[in-house]
């Protein structure tokens, strides 16, 4: 996952994307950038690390424009290098600019085609640099020195042809305006809103609402799977749908972790669906485990706390937070190596003895994708006094590999796959565990918006919406992931050979 933002303003919109950019940092912590645009001139900013720590003030300074993009990003399967950071630019035509959530999963074939047919050249190994080729190539194709919106959509039409996977994208044309576009899937959310000024009215289109909210922008919709929506630099707005064979199947695994509780995404309150998670498991547990004798519900910090107070009041047990955590820590299923998740989880953590000792403690999870974290926290639990541990994940079993731009392709990893609730329990050290249904996880979301007929589960499931997924492309991805772990070791092996010397 990534967060995405592009403003097109009456006044400098830095310090306007900046902020949007920390209201979504939780979507992304390897790398930052901003692209500004003043009288057809471009200034951009991008570099590895936090929002805080690549932008100071001598480069807000230089950002100067009353449009503008800007992207947050971690990794999905390719390298976590500063020149992987976005907005990507490609000067032709007219000069574009992109920021990109999601993965698209024919890449190969893509990257293969701009060079052999459309004469472009890809200078990285981001599919996010790809698509960007593919808009700016349709578009160049209209020949036109002035775009008009229905060149644009016809482009972004183009775009859904040649394309697959998830993916929400905003991309500015130099001097023209801004676009936004949503995969025909809708997989990944994206969302526009606009704000009166005193100069006129302003536009922002957004990975979450909640950016939006932040920043003074009253929501006006989300984008439709297959949908764009074209705001010129006067402030003109259009849209179209630009796909003919759209289908709205949002990923679920949204709403179980990766949006912020107080975005509203495809008219779903993501607090609201935590809540009835919650309620739903609490409703399982009291089946499977009637005779619980649970004394605490404790949260694992931050993601599950919503649905844990939730299950808790369902249960008629005490809700207590029993673990402090480190907030200066970055989220562990993130990190690059299984050794730094490893390393991270206690100083991530501390238990609070008092809420442990003695008790029979319920810890909550939003989901169990490695079993690394949650079999730590378990031990920490027993160290701290429990007398029994039990464990509950929000999400049903992660069993396969995500291929539309979440951080975890190998099946291998995966605790849960090939692999039954009881023998996961027992790797993770529980006395018992239990996990959601995966259609009561539907329900808990669909509730908040009913015209969703159909959400992409194959993390959960193993059934991927685009239709393109096999054994082939899934060891194609593995082994890729493998690849870039082996240069990370390399890289690590040679720094600590150098300060041995």
């Amino acid at each position: 996952m990534c967060g995405i933002v592009g403003i097109v303003g009456k006044s400098n919109v830095n310090q306007a994307l900046y902020d949007a950019l920390t209201v979504l940092q939780h979507r992304g912590q390897d790398a930052a950038g901003i692209v500004t645009c003043d009288n057809d001139r471009l200034f951009l900013r991008k570099d590895n690390g936090l929002v805080r720590d690549v932008f100071h003030q001598r480069h807000m300074q230089r950002l100067i424009g009353t449009m503008g993009l800007g992207h947050v990003r971690y990794p999905t399967a390719g390298s976590s290098t500063s020149a992987e950071a976005q907005p990507f630019y490609v000067n032709s035509p007219y000069g574009i600019t992109l920021a990109h959530n999601g993965n698209l999963t024919n890449v190969e074939q893509l990257s293969k085609e701009l060079y052999e047919s459309d004469l472009r050249h890809v200078n990285t190994n981001s599919d996010s640099e790809v698509l960007l080729n593919v808009f700016a190539h349709e578009l160049a194709r209209e020949r036109k020195l002035n775009p008009t919106e229905e060149d644009i959509f016809n482009a972004v039409r183009t775009v859904h042809d040649r394309c697959r996977g998830g993916y929400a994208a905003v991309a500015m044309i130099t001097g023209h305006g801004i676009v936004g576009f949503r995969d025909p899937h809708g997989i990944r959310p994206i969302v526009y809103g606009k704000r009166e000024t005193e100069q006129g009215v302003e536009y922002m289109v957004a990975s979450e609402s909640v950016a939006l909210d932040v920043l003074g922008f009253e929501t006006i919709r989300d984008l439709a799977p297959g949908e764009a929506v074209f705001i010129t630099v006067n402030g003109e707005i259009f849209t179209r749908q630009c796909a003919s064979d759209a289908t709205y199947a949002p990923c679920i695994f949204e709403h179980v972790y990766l949006a912020r509780p107080d975005s509203i995404i495809d008219g779903v309150l993501v607090y609201k669906a935590r809540l009835r998670m919650g309620e739903k498991l609490a409703e399982k547990i009291l089946r499977e485990h009637p005779d619980h004798g649970i004394d605490v519900v404790i949260p694992i910090p931050d993601t599950s706390r919503t649905s844990a107070v939730e299950l808790a009041n369902h249960l008629g047990v005490k809700f207590r937070e029993g673990f402090v955590k480190n907030r200066y820590i970055g989220r562990t299923f993130i990190m690059p190596g299984q050794a730094a998740r490893k390393k991270s989880v206690r100083q991530k953590l501390n238990a609070m003895e008092l809420e442990f000792r003695g008790k029979n403690v319920l810890l909550v999870d939003d989901s169990i994708v490695r079993g690394t974290t949650c079999r730590q926290i378990i031990q920490m639990a027993r160290e701290a006094g429990a007398k029994n541990v039990y464990f509950c994940s929000a999400a049903p079993a992660v069993r396969y590999p995500n291929v539309y731009g979440i951080d975890m392709p190998s099946a291998h990893e995966l605790i849960a796959h090939n692999r039954t609730t009881e023998e996961v329990g027992e790797l993770i050290g529980a006395d018992w565990l239990v996990y959601q249904d995966l259609e009561d996880l539907v329900e808990a979301v669909r509730e908040g918006n009913p015209a969703i007929t159909d959400f992409d589960c194959s993390v959960f499931n193993g059934e991927y919406v685009t239709g393109d997924i096999n054994e082939a492309y899934l060891g194609r991805i593995e082994q890729s992931r493998n690849d870039a772990a082996k240069a990370i070791v390399d890289v690590e092996n040679a720094q600590i050979g150098l300060h041995n010397n």
